[in-house]
């Protein structure tokens, strides 16, 4: 494993890369994304533990992504059942790691809403615990706004301490201690290449579904937005999806027979 430092337009390079790799099956994809979104939310109708348990899978669930990705990559298939490669295909030890690093992710997320109480006294936390619906008089009675950013920001180290721990659990054979901490240093020392990544990301998300409603509403059909929303918001979760690849590979210096755009990317540029 050789971790490497990549300068931050590198993050640009990412996204395209994950355009890419979807445009090479986007069928793989998105079937996977909806086998995806179908578990979860399968597993979140669960009385009691329906909030708490997807969480748990996250870790594993990301790992059959990468396999996917990287299956794809080789032009070998993908199947839904991949999504479970990471607690079946690479021993028990790995599926008790994993297990582990759900846990953790549990954890963190609690202490991110945890963190968030000191905004809105907890109601964001109830909210995201429980579900159910946020009334009007929540949003007047409690600074639920600021409960959001805080929990936004407090999100940033648990993204970045869990970013590729799955995927060095399972295919470097790290402990997840050590995974949550190589992970880490992989964020903290590209931390310019993903903070172009995280700008481009929310530029695409929030300045194109407004254009697609600024068009709409001027042609008069603004109702009618959400039937272009809908399939872009898909498309673009799929895509990232298949970018957080592109960031493992960058990071890590893999390398794969076939495994790149050679005509959008430079390697010895990007560490790609």
């Amino acid at each position: 494993m050789q971790l490497l430092e990549v300068s931050p337009k590198t993050g640009y390079v990412w996204l395209r890369q994950g355009l890419w790799l979807f445009r090479k099956s986007p069928l793989t994809f998105l079937t996977l994304l909806f086998a995806y979104l179908f578990a979860m939310m399968a597993i979140s109708l669960l009385p009691f533990v329906g909030a708490v348990l997807p969480l748990l899978f996250i870790p594993g669930l990301s790992v059959g992504f990468m396999a996917a990705c990287r299956d794809v990559i080789k032009n070998k298939p993908a199947y839904p059942t991949v999504l479970v490669a990471g607690f079946r295909a690479y021993g028990r030890s790995v599926a008790r790691r994993l297990i582990a690093l759900g846990v953790c992710y549990i954890l963190a997320v609690a202490l991110v809403f945890a963190v968030s109480a000191i905004m809105d006294g907890g109601e964001l936390f109830k909210f995201m615990l429980f579900g159910g619906r946020l009334d009007d008089s929540v949003f007047e009675t409690t600074n639920l706004s600021g409960a959001m950013l805080i929990s936004a920001i407090a999100y940033i180290p648990v993204a970045m301490v869990f970013w590729f721990a799955p995927v060095l659990v399972a295919w470097h054979d790290l402990p997840p201690i050590k995974a949550l901490f190589f992970s880490w240093i992989a964020c903290w020392r590209n931390r310019g290449a993903f903070i172009t990544y995280a700008l481009l990301t929310g530029t695409i998300a929030t300045l194109v579904p407004l254009a697609i409603v600024l068009l709409f509403t001027a042609l008069g059909i603004g109702k009618f937005a959400s039937i272009v929303l809908m399939p872009f918001s898909i498309l673009l979760t799929a895509v990232l999806y298949c970018s957080f690849y592109a960031t493992y590979r960058g990071c890590f210096g893999v390398q794969e027979i076939g495994a790149i755009d050679e005509k959008n990317v430079t390697p010895p540029t990007t560490g790609l």
